[in-house]
């Protein structure tokens, strides 16, 4: 989540308040940047729950929050006559810029929290989720890049003398555009190996060979893939936490693809080997088995109830090993975002 709904400007001069009929045009311009710090404040406290509340309703109730603020601004600039001194090209450009903010944070959050709902089927789904977020992200900074612009543009024109000074709001909001990047970057090459997990369990539950020979190749190329790209990520503010959490994962799921599913393969084939000799045993009358075949099927049947034994205590240890790590790298995830994303 990365709005950036603030301007990163002060005013030399400070008003203590004023009307909207507006005798300087630094009157003009401080009312209208008075009503988006309004709004940056809003969206400060999206992002803050986003960051560091588990309740759904109240991140959405935030966002409803501030939508509020946008329309009511919007408003308040919008009931403006004239401009400043008829000069309306400034007012009419914050609005277009409110605007759209609006439709952006009411409509295409919408359409993203739609497809949040099924981005975890897939990799491909998880993708255009992700990038469909950053997309409508990248449309807001560049509505705000020109907002900023005509800002400066009006100050110029008006003689104002503004500073460059960032508020300690703008840099919140820029820090945690950069918190939530880096987990996005790690999650991709978390996720990546997850689901295909995911498909290599139901594979195995189906007991389709080719499935899991297929899943456990692809588990291995992302795995090893994954663990290549880490090398080249740098701890953020000196926290590896992240990085060793999904470091771990990725060692598991190598490990998972070359040991567990050889063995997997080797159980079922022999269970399908055990099942043909018992079909073949069955089909025969007692008098017509030899005792080299029964030998060889009571032999069979001592080593898949041993079989069946390993196969189970392999699984039990494959799957709590699989529910730490990721377990871990979700809750080491959790902790990071809250750590980092400032708290107010």
């Amino acid at each position: 989540m990365k709005l950036k709904i603030v301007f990163a400007l002060f005013f030399i001069s400070t008003l203590s308040g004023f009307s909207q009929e507006f005798s300087k045009p630094v009157d003009f311009l401080t009312f209208i940047n008075k009503e988006q710090e309004l709004i940056a404040k809003s969206t400060w406290k999206y992002t803050s729950a986003v960051a560091h509340s588990k309740s759904a309703r109240r991140i959405d109730a935030t966002r409803k929050q501030l939508i509020k603020s946008i329309q009511s601004s919007k408003k308040k600039i919008t009931d403006i006559k004239n401009g400043y001194n008829g000069d309306t090209e400034y007012q009419t450009k914050i609005v277009q810029y409110l605007d759209f903010c609006e439709k952006s944070i009411n409509e295409e959050y919408d359409k993203i929290i739609n497809m949040q709902e099924v981005a975890e089927q897939s990799y491909d789904a998880m993708e255009a989720y992700l990038m469909m977020r950053d997309l409508v992200n990248k449309k807001i900074d560049e509505e705000n890049d020109k907002a900023e612009l005509a800002f400066k543009e009006f100050a110029l024109k008006y003689n104002i003398t503004i500073t460059n000074q960032e508020s300690e709001l703008s840099k919140k909001i820029a820090i945690s555009g950069k918190v939530f990047d880096y987990h996005t970057a790690l999650y991709l090459i978390f996720f990546k190996t997850n689901i295909t997990d995911l498909n290599l369990s139901l594979a195995i539950e189906k007991k389709d060979l080719g499935a899991i020979q297929q899943n456990a190749s692809a588990l291995l190329l992302y795995a090893e893939e994954g663990l290549e790209k880490i090398k080249a990520i740098q701890p953020y503010s000196n926290d590896s936490s992240m990085l060793t959490a999904t470091k771990k994962c990725l060692e598991f799921y190598k490990k998972e693809a070359e040991t567990f599913v050889p063995k997997i393969v080797d159980f079922y084939m022999f269970n399908e080997k055990f099942e043909n000799a018992r079909k073949s045993m069955e089909n025969k009358s007692a008098k017509d088995r030899t005792k080299e075949e029964i030998d060889s099927y009571n032999g069979m049947v001592k080593q898949v109830n041993k079989e069946i034994e390993n196969y189970n205590k392999m699984n039990s240890a494959n799957f709590q090993e699989k529910s730490t790590v990721v377990n871990t790298w979700n809750s080491t995830g959790d902790n990071f975002i809250s750590k980092h994303v400032p708290a107010n």
